[in-house]
């Protein structure tokens, strides 16, 4: 006769027969209850913020790898272990052995920051005085060689330590497009991507960026001093009276910047000359450089996009520590007006390199303006986040205003 099996339970009893014996266990089953399933959830939390917390982790150490932007095809590199794939690189020296000094040094954690230049040989004297600036703030030097006479710098100490790279009359822009890609310099803070004719007698590299980092600007660049050869815009030009600022009240001329104003290039806004750029709006920015339009003209009025957030607070022009635009256009030549012989140039029918570049800037700057409309237009899932916030802040400033006059009315 097989065996009999029942159960009956109570609240307080839980009691089991087994072949005509009773036996009875006792359980609280409620807390026991309550207790498992906070154990269940406890370890169900750790697990999913341990592999978050690793997911963070490798997406700080390898930004570019995570990214769903990155240009890796994660699809080719699978005949490879993922431990092994390095997405990213630097421009900094390697010794061709080590020794325990390199190592050392190596081993020192420390913030990095980029100055890149576009130069010639002729402003050789300026470039000297403006790289000496940055050099005690732990910078990565960057000479862009648009003539091709890189033998002429060697004589300065600090040359054998920068990188070199040469190619024949290009512009800073084509340069930064083809040698700064966002995962050759992810390990620097910021870039600071500039001019070649720049006075640096009142700028210091390491309050400015204290200043940047304070501020929570992503996008910024030193004032420009009155004296200064080219201003194109007056919220460039240095107020004696501030730290920093984001924006410029003018009447004057075709662009009125008032506080209804919440764009280029009243607010939001830097010059192309001396841009300094954090990582993350760099990765932005260098997608915005178009391959083909080496001048980089009307770019400055998009950079805005790249600053991480509101540009009218995360772009910004830095007045305490400012410089001087001295103006000085040697790519390509000199003006055909500016030399001596201007008959004979007439003559022998010299073409005027100034002015050409000229024509092509500003047929350059139509083809970017035409690229950023047919973008807008055919990218549906875009929204213009400028839009809808400067919408918001004039509806605001209305209902002030109402409000001020109710107020009035009835005092």
């Amino acid at each position: 006769m097989g065996a009999s099996i029942m159960a009956v339970a109570t609240p307080k009893k839980k009691s089991v027969f087994v072949n005509g014996v009773t036996w009875g266990i006792k359980v609280k089953q409620l807390p026991f209850m309550g207790i498992m399933c906070t154990v269940m959830l406890f370890i169900v939390y750790r697990t999913t913020n341990y592999q978050y917390q690793q997911t963070e982790m490798e997406s700080k150490l390898d930004p570019f790898y995570s990214s769903k932007d990155s240009d890796v095809d994660i699809t080719r590199l699978n005949s490879l272990p993922r431990g092994i794939i390095q997405p990213s690189s630097d421009l900094e020296l390697m010794p061709l052995w080590s020794t325990s000094g390199s190592r050392s040094k190596a081993s020192i954690s420390s913030s990095r920051n980029l100055l890149a230049i576009a130069v010639g040989v002729k402003q050789k004297s300026n470039v000297d005085a403006l790289v000496q600036k940055f050099l005690s703030e732990n910078f990565t030097i960057v000479l862009f060689h648009y003539d091709g006479h890189v033998d002429g710098w060697w004589d300065l100490q600090w040359s054998k330590e920068a990188i070199h790279i040469v190619a024949n009359n290009q512009t800073k822009w084509w340069f930064a497009k083809r040698f700064l890609h966002p995962a050759v310099v992810s390990i620097y803070d910021y870039i600071f991507l500039w001019d070649e004719d720049l006075g640096v007698k009142n700028f210091h590299p390491g309050r400015y960026l204290k200043i940047v980092k304070s501020e929570g600007l992503e996008i910024s660049q030193p004032a420009l001093d009155r004296n200064s050869t080219d201003i194109h815009h007056r919220i460039t030009i240095r107020s004696k009276k501030k730290r920093f600022h984001r924006r410029v009240y003018d009447s004057r001329g075709s662009t009125k910047c008032s506080d209804e104003s919440e764009g280029p290039p009243c607010s939001g806004f830097v010059e192309g000359m001396a841009p300094v750029f954090s990582r993350s709006a760099w990765l932005c920015a260098w997608h915005l450089i178009q391959n083909d339009l080496v001048h980089g003209w009307g770019m400055d009025m998009k950079l805005g996009y790249c600053a991480q957030g509101d540009r009218t607070k995360k772009v910004g022009v830095v007045d305490s520590e400012y410089i001087v635009h001295q103006g000085i256009q040697t790519l390509g030549g000199p003006s055909l007006k500016k030399r001596s012989n201007l008959e004979e140039s007439v003559k022998r029918h010299d073409v005027d390199v100034r002015s050409e570049i000229r024509r092509q800037s500003t047929h350059e700057l139509q083809i970017f303006k035409d690229r950023w409309e047919r973008a807008v237009e055919e990218d549906q899932n875009w929204v213009d986040p400028f839009e809808a916030s400067s919408l918001r802040r004039r509806q605001r400033r209305k209902q002030i205003r109402k409000l001020k006059i109710k107020l009035k009315d009835y005092v």
